[in-house]
């Protein structure tokens, strides 16, 4: 389903303490992505009921948790997202043999983040 949110991203200055706190909570299961220190997956609904996400090393003090929309071009949302008054921070970047992302600013500074999927991504 197009423009609905696919994906989430929860900052973590330590992320180990971050994954005892929502998988003791929620019981999510949460482990490490292979070969990216700094993520880890969120397994937070069963296959097609809900979306996961993942936590991250936090960035910046303001890193705050961005929802990802599913769309159908990154490049075109991102010019959709300038045209009305947003900013894009991140532009088209690849996420190998998954798919497309950017990260945008609403005009007020809220982050968004755009993904594709794309199984070519490289």
């Amino acid at each position: 389903m197009p423009n609905t949110i696919v994906h989430f991203e929860i900052p973590a200055q330590d992320m180990n303490r971050l994954k005892d706190f929502y998988s003791g909570l929620f019981g999510w299961k949460i482990q490490a992505a292979p070969g990216m220190d700094d993520f880890m997956m969120i397994n937070a609904a069963p296959e097609g009921e809900g979306i996961n996400g993942a936590l991250m090393k936090k960035r910046t003090p303001h890193h705050s948790i961005i929802n990802y929309v599913s769309v159908e071009s990154v490049a075109d949302y991102a010019e959709k997202v300038i045209q009305l008054g947003g900013q894009v921070v991140v532009p088209k970047t690849a996420v190998p043999r998954m798919g497309h992302f950017a990260l945008c600013v609403d005009p007020e500074g809220n982050p968004v983040g755009l993904w594709a999927d794309d199984p070519n991504a490289a």
